[in-house]
């Protein structure tokens, strides 16, 4: 396990569990077992942005394939946008959830060196984009609801993407998929970044988990961008307001999901509660008809930045 500069005093405690069951002193598990959840509520009651960054970027965080190993059955992975190759880093499945059959459309990082260069580190290239899309008109023709996961930290900035037209990609997913006539839900799992987040965003529903964040920029590159100074990331981090509980605030987002315990603790809780969010909007979402969910999905994309006099 990996621990941040501020779960110190979690690792120490975890290390001394360890320690007692090589032992086999029940007595003392037991006691250090209440102090870990004291200084896990102690530590992750209030964090500040910066550390909810961290949190979101944290290795051992879920995955979208954790998400979709777990949540769906019978599933089938498919590939390629049928124009120049298939690309790792977003990954497709059609599966069963809830007895219905759903098509996940997720930004995969990769864990591990070997998997994080397969994936390219959850930077999608144009393909990417375009694999999605042509999945998700494939799940529109045959009424199937899209769930999105969004975990990447931008699309991938790289003078072959641009050249293959990266910026294109992003447009066009964004133009489509505010017209696709059937349910779709988009969750941020992790780290929200930019366009690359936006190109699998755009959804009837959009919700974060709560230790999640969604930015225009890295908090690096705007401290870059602004003080000339990546060090200054924290104070840019609080400037951007890119937190689950501020977007919410602003309207910018549908809900927030919970996090019994911080997601990289408990994958299991984070995975059941986005799955529980998923069934319960989807019911709501199954009651509206097609031309319905077309009208509620732009007023909703058309009221974002409005302002009245």
């Amino acid at each position: 396990m990996n621990y941040l500069e501020f779960e110190k005093g979690i690792k120490q405690i975890d290390d001394d569990i360890s320690s007692a069951k090589v032992r086999g002193d029940e007595q003392a598990i037991e006691i250090l077992n209440k102090n870990l959840e004291k200084e896990i509520s102690k530590v992750y009651r209030n964090l500040s942005e910066h550390q909810r960054l961290q949190l979101a970027r944290h290795p051992d965080r879920p995955y979208a394939l954790d998400y979709i190993r777990a949540l769906l059955k019978n599933s089938y992975e498919l590939h390629g946008d049928r124009a120049y190759r298939d690309d790792p880093s977003i990954v497709c499945y059609i599966g069963t959830l809830a007895k219905e059959r759903v098509m996940v459309i997720g930004e995969q990082k990769g864990r591990g060196t070997k998997y994080k260069l397969m994936r390219n580190f959850g930077m999608p290239h144009p393909e990417g984009y375009r694999k999605a899309l042509r999945l998700a008109k494939m799940a529109e023709k045959f009424d199937i609801p899209l769930l999105f996961l969004v975990d990447t930290p931008g699309a991938y900035p790289g003078i072959g993407a641009e050249e293959r037209g990266q910026s294109e990609a992003i447009a066009r997913n964004l133009y489509e998929f505010s017209t696709l006539r059937v349910p779709t839900i988009s969750v941020v799992i992790g780290e929200g970044g930019s366009g690359g987040a936006l190109a699998i965003g755009v959804a009837d529903r959009l919700a974060m988990l709560e230790n999640s964040i969604f930015s225009v920029i890295s908090p690096e590159g705007c401290a870059a961008i602004l003080w000339s100074d990546p060090e200054k990331s924290e104070a840019a981090t609080k400037a951007l307001k890119i937190t689950a509980e501020e977007l919410d605030e602003y309207h910018l987002i549908d809900a927030v999901i919970p996090e019994p315990s911080p997601a990289h603790r408990d994958k299991n809780a984070a995975i059941k509660a986005l799955g529980a969010y998923f069934i319960s909007e989807l019911a709501k979402l199954r009651e509206m008809s097609p031309d319905e969910l077309v009208a509620a999905r732009m007023d909703k994309i058309l009221k974002i930045g409005a302002y009245k006099e």
